[in-house]
């Protein structure tokens, strides 16, 4: 992979060609900055909007004329990285299309790391829909084959797109992702109905991440299957959070976690239901239950991630197997 940059704090402003020759082809992505949940299901008219973009990379090896299927990959906390290119690199070399999402360049925002509730993870979900729907209209693109993989609060984005109470109201009955791949996902979030309809779902996590609680994305899975839908998870044994990342692990001291926090529901209308209340308040923020969280005492400082060897390698593996199954097979 080549990049160029001239000294550019956007990704929009990086020239990428991968090492298979597949280029990256910036695309602006019309999309909103709900304040939660409620605000996106039951009052979209009320949503700021906003224009985030990222860039498509088509497969070399595509025959004129056919239409192909995609996958968008959706950054975490720390934005887009080496392995996120990676995999993108990695898909358009098995005959797919990737585009890789930033949110955080039009926004202004270079990590959430610290603080989480910079603007909300409903929002996140929303960025994600925006995108399905600007590349559903690509000529080059199987608008029926479109999924997504989301990274950690990425991961939070696409199983929320993927959910029908959310992606309903976005963006139509029964429209939207054809697939969700979602690698070690926060589920702090989660609708009391979490139903994906047709919609599968694979979760990859490592059974010592110390971002995210395991228990709660379990707990997630389960209840996305005893409403019928098709959805796998897959622990890896001593991984830690981002174990895809192909870096050795390393200690963040300034990540602001709470694994251990009640899970936050949502209404069928988005208004959260406050863990300690059971009310569901459709003024309630991402930051009013993170303050909640911190109170009860479950705020933690400092975090780990990054791979052991084999591990990067281990992820693309199921990675590609997964889209080549959903989207190819």
């Amino acid at each position: 992979m080549t990049t160029t940059t001239a000294a550019a704090a956007r990704f929009r402003d990086r020239a990428i060609t991968f090492a298979n020759g597949a280029t990256g082809r910036n695309l602006d992505v019309p999309s909103a900055s709900p304040r939660n949940y409620h605000q996106a299901v039951s009052a979209a008219g009320e949503m700021p909007r906003t224009v985030i973009d990222g860039k498509l990379f088509l497969p070399p090896s595509a025959p004129g004329g056919v239409r192909v299927p995609l996958v968008i990959v959706v950054p975490g906390s720390l934005g887009i990285a080496a392995s996120h290119l990676a995999h993108a690199e990695t898909l358009t070399s098995a005959g797919l299309a990737a585009f890789v999402l930033d949110p955080f360049g039009a926004r202004g925002i270079t990590s959430t790391v610290a603080n989480q509730t910079q603007y909300s993870f409903a929002a996140s979900a929303y960025d994600v829909l925006a995108a399905w729907r600007v590349l559903s209209q690509i000529p080059e693109i199987d608008a029926a084959r479109i999924g997504a993989q989301g990274h950690s609060r990425g991961g939070s984005a696409v199983l929320t797109a993927a959910t029908r109470r959310f992606a309903d109201a976005v963006v139509g009955h029964g429209r939207g992702l054809a697939a969700v791949l979602a690698a070690y996902p926060w589920s702090g979030h989660q609708f009391v109905d979490p139903a994906v309809g047709t919609t599968p779902i694979r979760v990859l996590m490592g059974d010592r991440d110390d971002w995210c609680s395991v228990q709660q994305v379990q707990g997630h899975v389960h209840a996305i299957r005893l409403t019928g839908g098709a959805v796998t998870m897959r622990l890896f044994d001593g991984a830690a959070h981002s174990f895809d990342r192909g870096t050795p692990v390393v200690r963040v001291a300034e990540a602001a976690v709470a694994p251990g926090a009640p899970t936050t529901y949502l209404a069928a209308d988005g208004a959260c239901i406050h863990p300690l209340t059971g009310q569901a308040d459709p003024a309630l923020t991402d930051r009013d239950v993170a303050v909640y969280g911190l109170k009860a005492g479950y705020g933690v400082r400092g975090a780990s991630l990054g791979s052991r060897d084999g591990e990067a390698a281990e992820f693309r593996a199921d990675m590609l197997t997964f889209w080549t199954a959903v989207l190819c097979g």
